[in-house]
């Protein structure tokens, strides 16, 4: 490789990597758009959810057939992008597969690389026979029509691709090593099990040919990477970065505890206390700008990591009852939502120089509306199903939590309920002395 090759290798890489770093940039920026909240408790508890959810994949074996696929292809990807390292090495320097030298050990890990890649394949082929052919009821619903569908199989066609230019890259390599006497730079190394299948097809080229398509495939292997590396910011595969701080900076409370808001919670204390001064002054609290949340800067940071760390794979909306007897609710549809409108703000903060323009949208009625909301059943099936710690729910909670608090507009039977406790101390329409006559009957 010339000197030429290598300085264009040097620019290629770092525009790749400078475009990725640009958009992390605009990730973290958005994501801390959100409300401040503690989740630097418990670190032990925080890294074995990590270990386990994250990097072991426990919430996805639940549902074994797409567990063992999805982890091949987890698996695979990332292993085999260790020799990533190798490629850039090669890249910068001019040399061929610099990491030969460690003899055996490099031999087993193409060879585990290369079976691997066959083993992705299969797998992709398996989730695209899901979705396209067999179609799944959750890949099929509404809210995934368009941009959502067309990118799920963009993902599994860049996974094709650059499985498939791997191999055809060994297996050129293979065909030039196995020349009597050598063939140029390329030295006898790595053990090819699955390309060696391949490398017939180069039988009857040149030489030259063979080493002109070698580098051509070892060129659009490194650059395919890049553009996909680059992509993950505009796909739901950003969770493969993602999944392991969601799961760190997810909730350790049991499922089904509520945080309450400290302004509310010292007004019922003070209304309860009879030792209260009524005229005292009011112990000074930081009473919140807004009751609930109606846009994506009023949801706490972590709420927003999960936005972006949702995967789409709709294992929330087929385990959520509401969505199952027909009601609008989908908590995919929720996240998605989310993220649109983050990004959406995030776009307006980049055309104004670094300022919030008001848009007279938000994320309730914009995006999500009252009738989405008032469907969920607070059963926390979706919070149970997600694969990587997302906490639809939490969202749900916040965006109620404004409509009842800051705009009084929950259903007619929910306000009947409260003033029945406001004017009763119960639910129900009875009197304060008729509340126990049910234990007489």
């Amino acid at each position: 490789m010339s000197y030429l090759d290598n300085i264009l290798f040097a620019i290629i890489l770092f525009l790749g990597f400078g475009y990725f770093y640009s958009n992390v940039k605009k990730i973290i920026r958005n994501i801390n758009l959100g409300t401040d909240v503690n989740r630097k408790d418990n670190a032990k508890a925080r890294w074995s959810n990590m270990a386990m959810i994250a990097l072991g994949q426990s919430k996805m074996v639940k549902r074994p057939i797409a567990g063992a696929l999805h982890i091949i292809v987890y698996v695979g990807f990332i292993i085999i992008n260790i020799e990533l390292l190798e490629i850039i090495i090669d890249g910068l320097f001019g040399t061929h597969r610099i990491f030969s030298s460690l003899g055996v050990a490099y031999d087993v890990l193409i060879a585990s690389f290369e079976i691997l890649a066959i083993l992705v394949l299969v797998a992709v082929f398996v989730f695209w026979t899901r979705r396209n052919i067999i179609k799944l009821k959750r890949f099929t619903s509404p809210d995934l029509n368009g941009t959502p569908k067309k990118d799920a199989n963009y993902i599994l066609y860049f996974e094709v691709v650059l499985m498939t230019l791997f191999l055809l890259m060994n297996a050129s390599d293979l065909h030039l090593q196995n020349i009597p006497g050598g063939y140029s730079h390329f030295i006898k190394a790595g053990s090819f099990p699955i390309s060696q299948f391949i490398e017939p097809l180069f039988n009857g080229m040149s030489n030259e040919l063979v080493m002109l398509l070698s580098e051509l495939f070892w060129w659009l292997h490194i650059v395919g990477i890049l553009v996909f590396m680059n992509y993950l910011y505009f796909s739901k595969h950003l969770h493969i970065i993602l999944a392991f701080p969601n799961t760190y900076f997810a909730n350790l409370n049991p499922e089904g505890q509520f945080d309450n808001l400290a302004s509310v919670t010292n007004e019922v204390k003070l209304m309860m206390d009879p030792n209260a001064d009524p005229f005292a002054a009011a112990p000074e609290t930081t009473v919140p700008s807004k009751f609930g949340a109606s846009d994506v800067q009023d949801l706490n940071w972590v709420q927003l990591l999960n936005a972006y760390t949702c995967t789409e794979c709709g294992r929330c909306t087929s385990s959520c009852p509401a969505n199952q007897t027909g009601k609008k609710l989908s908590p995919r549809k929720i996240m998605m939502d989310t993220r649109d409108r983050l990004e959406e703000v995030g776009k307006n903060i980049d055309t104004n120089k670094g300022v919030f323009v008001p848009d007279n949208k938000t994320l309730l009625n914009d995006y999500i509306t009252p009738e989405e909301l008032w469907a969920c059943t607070s059963c926390n099936a979706c919070v149970e199903e997600c694969p990587v710690n997302i906490n639809p729910l939490s969202i749900i909670m916040d965006m109620r939590r404004y409509l009842v608090m800051e705009q009084s507009a929950a259903p007619m039977p929910l306000n009947a309920m409260m003033t029945n406790i406001e004017n009763n101390g119960a639910p129900w329409q009875y009197s304060q002395q008729d509340r126990l006559n049910w234990k007489n009957e």
